[in-house]
């Protein structure tokens, strides 16, 4: 087989502008914490991928990821063996994916002190 084909996650959100579909590959769990930020993703975790791939766009251009990129590399070289031409992993996930400011949703980081800063600033 040949090598798997994979992109930076700002190539990645290059290609997904420019009509690439997104397909987030993680549990739900993972997404319900951090998920991307873009208009058109497609949600179908590791473990359904063999029963689910055919909802995959064949003739589309595909960019698998999931959270470091190891299960998209998986993922990609399933589709790949499945006949997939147009398809590529996103290299290190959405871990990369957030480090690099790409738009992402996730729910908000609770600071311990948030509290006591909010009660002095009403104080102030």
């Amino acid at each position: 087989m040949k090598n798997i084909p994979d992109v930076s996650p700002i190539k990645a959100y290059a290609m997904i502008q420019k009509g690439a579909l997104l397909v987030d590959i993680r549990e739900p769990y993972e997404v319900a914490k951090k998920s991307f930020d873009v208009p058109e993703i497609l949600l179908i975790p590791l473990r359904e991928l063999e029963n689910r791939f055919r909802e995959i766009p064949a003739d589309r251009k595909v960019i698998i990821a999931c959270n470091l990129g190891n299960r998209s590399l998986s993922a990609t070289r399933f589709l790949m063996k499945k006949g997939y031409s147009k398809v590529v992993n996103m290299q290190s996930g959405i871990v990369r994916w957030v480090e690099e400011g790409l738009p992402f949703k996730g729910k908000p980081q609770k600071n311990a002190w948030g509290w006591l800063l909010k009660l002095f600033s009403k104080n102030s």
